[in-house]
């Protein structure tokens, strides 16, 4: 604003002493030059300052998802193992007096139980939870089987594409962690379906049912499946509760 009024007076003494334009043009040239490139900086300045900020804010949303995903990973991965480790672990000591020799066997196996929930964690924080339809089956299998409940896997796992397993394994693990320790159940029936139009996971048994309150474990799976293009109904009544998980038949690993 300065060099801009100090442009105008010159032109307007220059006029005034009746000098050749030449004299007094340059000068304004000069000032007007000088004006728009300090212009010029502050425009480039405020457009930094905006880049910089906005680069900030989605360094601060990308930690913000990390971290909702570790969350989610850690919850959905350790919920069902910690759950099969306090039981073997109870089983284990109600089994010592009278039969030491099964008892270890528990123990060993509460002990391969920890090694894999450790593994587990650190795989999750690298971003990298290897999950698998057919190996979380059958970890459902043993689970079920620690805690009672008879299991009935229809479906072949096999079939499956990895993407769509992974986003599937989670929500079996989910669904087998509240079997376990909310139902009630003495059967608990896997049911996988491949369709026109998609994918079916279906987890149902025959506990306790009743309203179905969902907790931070089954938004978090619900999340998942949205972001596959998914979703998730879960439904409960006097003779159990039903989890059915449905995916496109194309899923991004």
């Amino acid at each position: 604003m300065f060099l801009g009024a100090f442009a105008v007076a010159t032109l307007v003494a220059g006029l005034a002493l009746q000098q050749h334009p030449f004299y007094w043009g340059f000068g304004v040239f000069f000032m007007l030059m000088v004006g728009a490139s300090n212009i010029s900086r502050a425009a480039l300045e405020d457009k930094n300052r905006a880049l910089a900020h906005a680069q900030d804010e989605v360094k601060r949303m990308a930690a913000t998802a990390e971290r909702e995903r570790i969350g989610r990973d850690l919850h959905d991965l350790l919920g069902r193992t910690l759950t099969l480790i306090a039981i073997k672990a109870d089983l284990a000591v109600k089994l010592s007096p009278r039969d030491p020799v099964r008892a270890e066997t528990e123990m060993r196996e509460v002990a391969a139980a920890a090694r894999d929930a450790l593994a587990e964690v650190r795989a999750a924080v690298a971003g990298m939870t290897g999950a698998t339809l057919g190996r979380e089956i059958a970890s459902a299998q043993t689970a079920l089987a620690a805690a009672g409940i008879a299991c009935i896997v229809e479906g072949d796992a096999e079939e499956i594409e990895h993407g769509a397993g992974a986003v599937l394994a989670m929500a079996l693990r989910e669904a087998i962690t509240n079997v376990i320790r909310h139902s009630g159940a003495r059967t608990c029936r896997i049911v996988l379906t491949r369709g026109a139009n998609g994918l079916e996971l279906t987890v149902s048994d025959d506990g306790d049912g009743g309203a179905v309150r969902e907790g931070g474990g089954i938004g978090g799976v619900r999340s998942r499946l949205a972001a596959a293009g998914g979703g998730l109904s879960v439904t409960g009544d006097a003779d159990g509760t039903e989890l059915v998980a449905r995916l496109p038949l194309e899923v991004s690993a």
